[in-house]
């Protein structure tokens, strides 16, 4: 049984906008749930919240092993 992941169709930038308002709208968010809401992988969304945090948009927090993502 093969399983295949949708991929999402946003570009680079429109990813970035929708993680931004996830994070607007929800206040504190993890990396799982960015990807998940965005049908994109962990990693992909670490990157883009790595990105964004490196660019002063967001602060993350870690707390036991979980990564929490905000706005700055």
């Amino acid at each position: 049984m093969y399983v295949t992941m949708k991929k999402h169709s946003f570009s680079s930038e429109d990813t970035r906008r929708e993680i931004l308002k996830l994070v607007q709208s929800t206040k504190v968010v993890t990396t799982s749930e960015i990807a998940a809401k965005l049908s994109i992988s962990w990693n992909t969304a670490e990157h883009y919240l790595l990105e964004l945090a490196l660019e002063g948009q967001l602060t993350r927090m870690k707390k036991a092993g979980v990564n929490l993502w905000v706005i700055k």
